[in-house]
């Protein structure tokens, strides 16, 4: 792809760096930005900066955040005995677009995956432990999606938890097997998290 002009061709170099843009695609949104006002691209920079920079997350259950909590932590609107166990922000707002659950959550930050180099110390395994041993967790759902991975990191956890009274229960089989929970439609997502089974009794299917 040729280009009259460094300028764009680097911006051009940037935007296809994003997951699923490719170079024809990114020009296509460079070129865009371009017809807009400068004022819009001004704004979605600033945007992105403040995002990268000012984006935390939260002390308790790891979701982003503007503050040191986040807005369902905090809320005590919130079913602070059951917890949710989720692979990323994503499938934290799967389940909320569900209006179908009213408990905390706790985000793994991804799962574990010895092809990927990913294992137990990468994810944030250790802080569910002591959230369930430290807190009046009654209920741990486990909604990682049913792959292989998925179901790996489910029993890591529930071994890690051998010491500990709590139930743990694992959402119902309305996600077919290797699906990723983000592309579930929301009645179906729905459905999985109300009709959940304990966990122990998912083991032997």
């Amino acid at each position: 792809m040729n280009f009259s002009s460094k300028i764009l061709e680097q911006a051009v170099d940037h935007v296809s760096q994003l997951p699923g843009i490719g170079k024809r695609t990114a020009l296509r949104l460079v070129l865009h930005l371009m017809r807009q006002p400068a004022s819009q691209t001004d704004e979605l920079t600033s945007a992105l900066s403040k995002m990268r920079h000012d984006l935390k997350f939260c002390n308790d259950c790891h979701n982003v955040s503007d503050t040191q909590l986040c807005e369902i932590c905090i809320s005590p609107k919130r079913d602070r005995t059951v917890l949710c166990v989720v692979e990323d922000i994503r499938d934290v707002m799967a389940i909320e677009n569900t209006a179908q659950y009213r408990g905390l959550y706790h985000v793994l930050g991804g799962k574990i995956s010895p092809m990927d180099g990913v294992g137990p110390q990468d994810l944030n395994v250790a802080t569910l432990v002591n959230r369930v041993r430290d807190k009046e967790i009654v209920e741990l759902i486990f909604a990682l999606s049913p792959t292989i991975e998925g179901d790996t990191t489910n029993f890591y956890i529930f071994k890690q938890l051998g010491d500990i009274e709590v139930n743990t229960s694992t959402i119902a089989r309305g996600i077919a097997v290797g699906d990723e929970l983000e592309f579930a439609d929301e009645v179906t997502l729905g459905r999985s998290i109300l009709h959940r089974v304990p966990y122990e009794k998912s083991l032997k299917t």
